[in-house]
């Protein structure tokens, strides 16, 4: 995947892992892209360490699945380092 492809899909799955968590959540598209990319990488790292496969294709479902899940994680971890995460 392209440097580009990738952070294409940090940005698309850190808003996805953004609206699927309660609450609302601080940050602009900046440090939405930051948290999906490196979610995205995490979640590459865990898929190759667990279930020996990785981000390799941008149209692969499972591709997005990590990216998102990765996401997820790297949202609930900033939620809990600076403690702006408030229930609406």
């Amino acid at each position: 995947m392209s440097f580009l492809g990738f952070l294409l899909l940090g940005l698309i799955a850190g808003a996805i892992a953004k609206a699927i968590l309660p609450g609302r959540q601080s940050g602009g598209w900046f440090v939405t892209l930051l948290l999906g990319v490196v979610g995205a990488i995490l979640g590459g790292y865990l898929g190759s360490l667990i279930f020996h496969v990785g981000l390799g294709d941008f149209f692969s479902l499972t591709t997005w699945l990590l990216a998102i899940g990765g996401s997820l994680l790297m949202l609930l971890a900033y939620a809990a380092v600076t403690g702006r995460n408030k229930s609406s």
